[in-house]
């Protein structure tokens, strides 16, 4: 999905999504270098997610077995 930043407004800024719609993304979401117009991917990273939840597993194990 891509979200072109629109404008900042406060604390947020207002994004306009693929469907037009506008959403508001606190800004310590996005990069700091960001600024209006730029264009932000957002994509679903499995492979981080696999190495987190065997992060996850492996510490569990260490509080779980003696």
């Amino acid at each position: 999905m891509k979200v072109i930043i629109d404008r900042f407004e406060g604390d947020y800024a207002v994004v306009e999504l693929d469907n037009r719609e506008m959403v508001d993304i606190p800004k310590k979401a996005i990069p700091e270098q960001a600024v209006e117009g730029d264009v932000l991917r957002i994509e679903i990273d499995n492979a981080e997610r696999e190495k987190i939840e065997d992060r996850i597993k492996d510490l569990a194990k260490g509080l779980w077995s003696e």
